[in-house]
């Protein structure tokens, strides 16, 4: 895939996490959202949704209209910085994937289809934050009022190509015993 952009999801209130500001979070030397910035290294723009931390390279910076109001207003945000192409792919990255790698984002994006692709955990549960889209499709699907919207409902009826998802590229840190799993 010659041209793509990245948008990554680094707010939230952590709740599940004690309050942590749970992207800072190391694991191997590295913060969970400079794990997300190196995955989407071959993207231009990088655009990061949350407040602003120390990245391993440069990346546009924008917060959701209503901050806290959910991952559809924060997509929303995301990508209303990209240009104005609807055939760049997208890929839509969360910022808690301690094993998210490069070889993953290019397996979504090789295998985008007309609107979309989708990592599929190996429990058979979509991630739709681990996913890639044509632009044109993303944004039509974006609703006016994002704020409070469920992911799978906006995004569900794109009918996006499903990739499975190698080793454990899929799990991601929402509590301490999910950490534990990656800092023993």
């Amino acid at each position: 895939m010659d041209s793509w952009a990245a948008v990554i999801l680094a707010g939230g209130r952590a709740s599940r996490m004690d309050g942590r500001d749970k992207v800072a979070i190391e694991v191997d030397g590295a913060t969970l959202l400079a794990r997300a910035v190196d995955a989407a290294a071959g993207a231009d723009p990088i655009v990061v949704v949350g407040k602003r931390r120390p990245v391993p390279r440069q990346v546009l910076w924008t917060v959701e209209d209503e901050p806290g109001s959910g991952p559809v207003a924060a997509i929303a945000a995301g990508v209303a910085l990209l240009p104005d192409d609807p055939n760049l792919p997208v890929v839509l990255l969360a910022a808690d994937l301690p094993r998210i790698t490069q070889a993953t984002l290019a397996r979504l994006t090789g295998a985008l289809g007309t609107t979309g692709a989708l990592l599929v955990d190996a429990d058979g549960r979509d991630q739709w934050l681990l996913s890639a889209w044509r632009l044109g499709a993303l944004r039509a699907a974006l609703p006016e009022r994002p704020e409070g919207m469920a992911l799978r409902k906006v995004l569900g009826g794109l009918q996006p190509v499903r990739v499975p998802a190698v080793a454990d590229e899929a799990a991601d840190v929402d509590t301490p015993e999910d950490l534990s799993r990656f800092t023993r």
